[in-house]
């Protein structure tokens, strides 16, 4: 008995945690956007990060502006995100234009590395340009919306490498 209590006294702790790092790293800007959909990125054994798409009407088809919230489950180096970033346009079928790489760079710039239970947080501006934010503030802006639009094509694009995710996160499968 006292160790079913203590599983979810610590079943309890991990998810309060998980629910204070999100609340954390919700800016003023998105406080009243709305969830269309989360998911879990598990790649091979690895749990990798937490995902959630919001909307300023909670609707995926029917929207002005997005956020996308990543809270991630292990350490990772900046430089590998954005080493990343690269990857999956490349997958998207992207073309890395000098702009793209520019953007690359800026990135590399912004983000710092993560440890488990930090998040990275991007929210549309209402010209459609990227503004990231952690749990500390915010991190910088990408004035473009064709960033924004392929930076999101990542987990958004009907051609995303994780298609169960991309589902779970428009809110097609609950």
């Amino acid at each position: 008995m006292v160790r079913l209590s203590l599983l979810g006294l610590a079943l309890l702790t991990a998810f309060t945690s998980t629910v204070a790092a999100a609340a954390n790293c919700t800016p003023t800007v998105a406080t009243s956007f709305e969830t269309v959909g989360s998911t879990r990125l598990s790649v091979w054994f690895w749990d990798v990060y937490d995902a959630e798409l919001l909307t300023d009407t909670g609707n995926y088809k029917n929207y002005d502006r997005r956020a996308l919230r990543l809270s991630y489950l292990r350490e990772i180096k900046a430089a590998d995100l954005v080493e990343t970033t690269k990857e999956e346009w490349q997958n998207l079928g992207i073309s890395m234009t000098p702009e793209h790489e520019d953007w690359l760079n800026k990135l590399n710039e912004l983000w710092p590395d993560v440890q488990k239970g930090d998040c990275l947080m991007l929210v549309e501006t209402e010209q459609g340009h990227s503004e990231f934010f952690n749990a500390e503030g915010q991190l910088g802006i990408v004035a473009s919306g064709e960033f924004t639009d392929d930076f999101l094509a990542i987990w958004l694009s009907p051609d995303s490498r994780f298609k169960r995710e991309r589902n779970e996160l428009i809110g097609a499968i609950k």
